[in-house]
């Protein structure tokens, strides 16, 4: 009994979406991570981003999975929004991460429309806490301004809102700015 009471308990807590620790207001942790744009690798730090403009982050699971792949697609396809928008657009895994330069260029998800980042060991998703279980980031999406704030923080496993939750939140962000 007291393992099935185990077994459900476990079950739970990793079918539980990540909860954004960060919340609008805090500072988002700075980091330099791996990246790659259409298959070409160079390295990516967030507060040399931020220099730009505000910047919109998306971490997922894993390359090459079910919701994923719906996710960085959308990403893909609003791409064209968030530059209007002068933000920097990224994506983050901890999982598959053997695989992100080859996803990075994928015309059926990336399509090479924004850099994807490794994440190895998900030491920047566990900064961020959105850790879905040990080795693999969550499905949380932020917008920060470009002091380095989050404007926005968005937790949810199932990826259709996230390109609306961001987009909605840097252009309100915007909005308020004028």
């Amino acid at each position: 009994m007291k393992r099935l009471v185990l077994a459900l308990a476990a079950t739970a807590l990793l079918a539980t979406p990540a909860a954004a620790d960060l919340k609008p207001g805090a500072k988002a942790p700075d980091f330099t991570a791996k990246a790659y744009l259409a298959g070409k690798a160079h390295t990516f730090k967030l507060s040399a981003a931020l220099k730009k403009g505000p910047v919109v982050m998306y971490f997922f699971p894993a390359a090459y999975t079910g919701g994923c792949n719906i996710e960085t697609r959308m990403f893909s396809e609003a791409a064209d929004q968030f530059a209007a928008k002068n933000a920097t657009l990224i994506g983050i895994t901890a999982g598959n991460t053997d695989r992100i330069e080859e996803y990075s260029k994928d015309t059926q998800y990336c399509a090479g429309k924004f850099a994807l980042l490794a994440d190895p060991d998900a030491k920047i998703a566990l900064e961020y806490d959105t850790v879905l279980r040990p080795g693999r980031s969550g499905r949380t999406s932020y917008v920060l301004s470009p002091d380095g704030t989050v404007i926005h923080a968005y937790s949810e496993l199932k990826p259709q809102e996230h390109v609306s939750q961001t987009l909605g939140a840097l252009t309100a962000w915007k909005a308020s700015r004028k």
